[in-house]
């Protein structure tokens, strides 16, 4: 059995050689910490708070996070869908999430706000009722990816398939329609 740490700030660790210990974090903070490339998988952290951290490309397969809040964090290429998806549920806020992969997982009402997630991968998921709050989209991919009701109203650089994703309710800005037209090749003129 894992060890508990409860209500815990970490300021400026570095993580990248000498792992985390192995415990169950609840109400931690860590602020300004480097996991880059390090080793977090069996790890569980429950209701705590990232802020300024890289953890970009760090191993979380089996971590659970639950209630887990990332505000300005580095989390580039994370592979999400090798996390305990059991009552997985996370808040991102001004994080660069390029290259990670979210796929088969449900988000339900996920919130990427203010987030940049190039070539981040979203097949399979249920990411109904989600939020893109001004969040850039570039060469992000959809498919298969359950859409209804997910709001891309201040999203940009999209290109969402509407043959192959459920889009049925999903919010768009008339500015930005072209990103769901674009493998039709049409020329949009203002």
């Amino acid at each position: 059995m894992n060890k508990l740490i409860l209500d815990k700030t970490f300021k400026g660790e570095n993580y990248t050689s000498q792992g985390l210990p192995k415990a169950e974090y609840e109400n931690c903070i860590f602020k300004g910490c480097n996991f880059s490339k390090g080793y977090l998988d069996n790890q569980i952290f429950l209701e705590c708070e990232f802020i300024d951290c890289n953890l970009s490309n760090a191993n979380i397969v089996n971590t659970t996070f639950n209630e887990v809040k990332f505000s300005h964090c580095k989390l580039m290429g994370l592979a999400f869908h090798t996390c305990n998806s059991f009552l997985m549920s996370f808040v991102f806020f001004d994080c660069n999430l390029s290259f990670s992969i979210f796929t088969d997982l449900k988000l339900i009402g996920q919130l990427f706000n203010a987030c940049k997630l190039e070539e981040a991968d979203f097949s399979d998921c249920d990411l109904s009722s989600a939020k893109f709050m001004d969040c850039n989209l570039k060469r992000t991919v959809f498919s298969r990816t359950n859409l209804q009701k997910a709001d891309f109203s201040t999203a940009t650089d999209f290109s969402i398939d509407p043959e192959n994703n459920t889009i049925k309710g999903a919010i768009f800005s008339k500015d930005m329609l072209e990103g769901l037209l674009h493998k039709y090749q049409l020329k949009i003129l203002e």
